[in-house]
């Protein structure tokens, strides 16, 4: 269990990001890294990616083609692999700290991939790892989960899948364009099922 979301008093913070107690009735994985590009092209047969490199993640994707992804990927493998609910993705992004971010409440150029429109993405795992051994869940590229994007749930909540049905899909995590605000452990942002762009890509969860 954790306390999802950010105090009023957490600089960035916004009015969505309110906090209440989140528990898991059980265990999941998550990817360690984004999905790069080689592991998006062994499935899918090509690559979307507007900046290409085997080692970055696959970007330029809408969370319908995340989908497309699993499906294939499911039925090669027999697994039952997913996107992480957003309560999962932000549970593995603190790896038990409570500040603003994995690294404390400032982070630094050192600790992610941010403000670097130029430069682009960056190959998956160039950063120290958050506490639990994942990588790049501060900046790189915005990471989509599963859920719908709406209010939370006031009080105490079970395995959070979020609201049944929306417009947007959240995203999470910042990316390389943006400042460092934005890679928040608690920040949230959405885009609609079919939108793609160069600065989001994603990352797999599966259960037993």
């Amino acid at each position: 269990k954790f306390i999802m979301g950010s105090p009023l008093s957490e600089p960035g913070h916004k009015s969505d990001e309110a906090q209440h107690q989140v528990v898991f009735s059980g265990p999941y994985f998550i990817g360690k890294n984004e999905v790069t590009q080689e592991q998006w092209e062994a499935v899918m047969g090509d690559n979307p990616s507007q900046i290409k490199g085997a080692k970055l993640p696959v970007t330029n994707i809408s969370w319908l083609d995340c989908q497309n992804f699993i499906s294939k990927l499911n039925a090669k493998t027999e697994s039952n692999y997913r996107l992480p609910t957003e309560a999962e993705w932000e549970f593995a992004c603190r790896s038990g700290a409570k500040s603003a971010y994995s690294v404390g409440d400032k982070i630094t150029k050192n600790d992610a991939n941010y403000e670097n429109a130029k430069g682009g993405s960056k190959p998956v795992g160039s950063y120290k790892p958050n506490a639990f051994g994942l990588y790049d869940m501060h900046g790189n590229v915005w990471e989509f989960c599963s859920d719908w994007y709406g209010a939370y749930s006031a009080g105490k909540s079970l395995d959070p899948m979020g609201i049944k049905n929306g417009r947007d899909r959240v995203l999470r995590g910042g990316s390389f364009f943006v400042d460092g605000l934005l890679l928040r452990s608690s920040t949230r942002d959405l885009v609609a099922p079919d939108f793609h762009n160069v600065v989001i890509g994603f990352r797999l969860a599966k259960t037993n």
